[in-house]
């Protein structure tokens, strides 16, 4: 009896009885199961600081498409338009002081995705690296699997729990973690460039990208302890325009959008 085998997430074996095995390659990308990395930056909207309420429900609106399209859906969120460690030091602040506190502006960013997120019917749970039992569970790798089998969005709050680690990191381990198909970096711009389109008109776009590419060419995707941890566990990481509408829902029907950084 011939039988199919999902081997990636756009990659099948069939099985055809004594006549071998063949390999077919599927269009769309079919994604079980997600890492969704957000700026805390991503947050602000058009403010200078803080929360938009408006750029947190058309967030909660993207992620809905594809919880309703039956993709597993974990989040990470950064804490920069609260309160950003590194950049604390500055200021005479403690560098693993600063960290902490940058790791509860990540747990107050995810509260607020958390409440749009509930808001529009979409069941979540918040999981904390830091103990705080009165807003969120404790991570715990089984737990946080069980709440994205039943269908829940799980929000991974306060980093890794660790200081002198970024989000980026925390996204990494984590996708690792609950074994995700694949880690979405939403942006403001459409992808990696070889210089800063922002400032350079003609930077060139990579559709695709390696990972040694990446490395020898010295692009910014995220730090290198995180990259790292992808490129050893062949976690493919896709970079794109996280506030055009309806890009989370083109990724995931495997629209070429952003870039793909794979081996």
């Amino acid at each position: 009896m011939a039988q199919f085998e999902r081997v990636a997430p756009f990659l099948f074996l069939f099985h055809l009885g004594d006549l071998g095995v063949f390999v077919i390659f599927t269009s769309a990308m079919n994604y079980k199961r997600i890492l969704l990395k957000l700026s805390g930056e991503s947050l602000m909207g058009n403010k200078q600081f803080g929360i938009d309420a408006d750029m947190v429900m058309q967030y909660a609106a993207e992620i809905k498409q594809a919880v309703d399209s039956k993709v597993q859906v974990a989040i990470v969120i950064g804490g920069g338009n609260i309160f950003r460690g590194i950049q604390a030091t500055a200021n005479g602040i403690d560098r693993v002081q600063g960290d902490y506190m940058g790791m509860l502006a990540t747990v107050i960013n995810s509260m607020a995705l958390q409440s749009g997120l509930e808001k529009i019917g979409v069941s979540t749970r918040l999981l904390s690296a830091i103990e705080m039992k009165e807003i969120a569970e404790p991570f715990i790798k089984r737990r946080a699997v069980r709440h994205l089998e039943k269908g829940r969005v799980v929000i991974f709050g306060a980093g890794t729990g660790n200081p002198y680690f970024t989000t980026d990191t925390a996204a990494a381990l984590r996708a690792t973690e609950i074994e995700a198909d694949v880690i979405l970096k939403g942006t403001r711009v459409d992808g990696i460039y070889d210089s800063d389109p922002e400032k350079n008109p003609k930077a060139k776009k990579f559709d695709t990208i390696k990972y040694s590419d990446a490395l020898k060419k010295k692009l910014s995707i995220m730090d290198l302890t995180a990259f790292t941890l992808c490129q050893e566990n062949h976690l493919p990481i896709i970079v794109f325009d996280v506030n055009k509408k309806g890009n989370l829902k083109r990724v995931l029907d495997g629209k070429k959008i952003g870039t793909t950084v794979t081996d």
